[in-house]
């Protein structure tokens, strides 16, 4: 069968993307209640959220912010990063994971990837701690669990933090606990393509009421009226005081009322999304030429994203274009993620390439297949033939 790239047919008449939001009726019909009540940014709704949230994941506190990433540079301001401090996290990641480290002046190091599960490399860690390690942020990649046990056993002793990187992970479980209580802090982010969405949204939760203070602080310019944080108590109600430079990273009422409504479904989100990744595993667990992510045990993971990796060695093409000629069978695959330290920005720092082996290997090999809960079983058909008439055509 001729590829459409090549000028046959494609598998499907329209484009598939790889990722999009699901909202429906009640969805809107939440935001426009609010929309129609005397708040609209952080208030009620933004609370509410927060213990749903914190509940979920079996936390004590929550924290909403604006996006995932002024989330985590609040847990990096709540854990006291600062400036010549040293926070190990992956390359595989979105540089969020890496830019909130250089927000507070500190120094991304980056671990390795476990070849096998594309997670961060529990030894790899090990080997990069030093007198100057502040915290670790470990990234759930694709949704799938960092070995928590294991990085918390290596700073046992220390006071190195961790900040768990769950953007992808929201309801993935380890060894039968929801992520979101385990870690020092867990971001989760609501950006559209994510498990749940806000529009854009993030969240830090954690069982400590210091950071769980600091974050709030944090969010809001460190600005406070809180009477019990003031150093001049003898004032009127109007009086409020700055007590460390802040941001303004508030999120709104609308858009918490959307989560909140989102959240009655992630039960059938989390659902569906197992049910795609289990259509693709059982149709690409023998083909050549691929490379199925391993889901490590202690994992019950619900992936944001379906990664594989192409073994080039038996194909007659590169990733490039075998992207390209799926891309014109409108299947909407995309690349998750350059390494970071190999952006411009990161090398004008002075990371070299060949920093992470594994890492770049994945990345030069990796391609993301469609998962969202609005696909129709036509949809995943489509992108499992599609996938099949390319790699078969391409096969040495």
């Amino acid at each position: 069968m001729e590829l459409a790239i090549f000028g046959g047919s494609p598998v499907r008449n329209k484009p598939l993307p790889y990722a999009k939001q699901y909202i429906d009726d009640d969805d809107c019909q939440a935001v426009n209640e609010v929309l129609k009540s005397d708040f609209l940014t952080t208030g009620p709704k933004a609370k509410e959220f927060e213990n749903i949230v914190a509940e979920y994941v079996g936390a004590k506190y929550a924290v909403a912010f604006a996006n995932g990433t002024a989330a985590l540079h609040g847990a990096c301001f709540a854990a006291g990063i600062k400036q010549g401090d040293e926070v190990i996290t992956t390359p595989i990641t979105f540089a969020a994971s890496a830019n909130c480290i250089r927000y507070m002046g500190a120094v991304p190091v980056f671990a390795d990837i476990n070849k096998d599960t594309f997670n961060i490399d529990v030894e790899d860690i090990a080997r990069k701690i030093t007198n100057k390690t502040k915290a670790i942020i470990p990234v759930d990649y694709t949704g799938q669990a960092t070995d928590l046990d294991a990085i918390k056993e290596l700073v046992k002793g220390t006071d190195i933090i961790i900040i768990e990187d769950s953007a992808h992970a929201l309801g993935t479980k380890y060894k039968g606990t929801t992520v979101g209580g385990i870690a020092d802090m867990t971001e989760f982010s609501f950006h559209p393509v994510k498990t749940i969405t806000t529009g854009e949204g993030g969240i830090i939760t954690t069982n400590n009421e210091e950071y769980y203070n600091r974050l709030m602080n944090f969010r809001s310019h460190c600005i406070t009226r809180d009477i019990e944080q003031l150093e001049n108590k003898d004032v009127g109600n109007w009086y409020y005081e700055q007590l460390d430079l802040g941001m303004n990273y508030r999120i709104t009422d609308f858009q918490c009322a959307l989560g909140i409504s989102q959240m009655k479904k992630l039960d059938w989100f989390i659902s569906r999304r197992k049910e795609i990744v289990n259509k693709y595993n059982e149709a690409f667990k023998e083909l050549e030429g691929v490379i199925l992510q391993e889901n490590a045990y202690f994992s019950d993971t619900v992936n944001h994203l379906y990664v594989l990796k192409l073994d080039l060695s038996m194909l007659k093409a590169d990733r490039k274009e075998i992207y390209n000629a799926l891309i014109a069978e409108h299947i909407g695959v995309h690349v998750h993620y350059i390494p970071v330290y190999w952006l411009p920005y990161y090398q004008r720092l002075g990371y070299k390439k060949g920093l992470c082996p594994n890492a770049e290997d994945l990345y030069n090999s990796m391609l993301t297949l469609p998962l969202f809960p609005a696909m129709s079983d036509e949809d995943v058909n489509d992108v499992i033939n599609g996938f099949y008439k390319v790699i078969n055509y391409y096969k040495n």
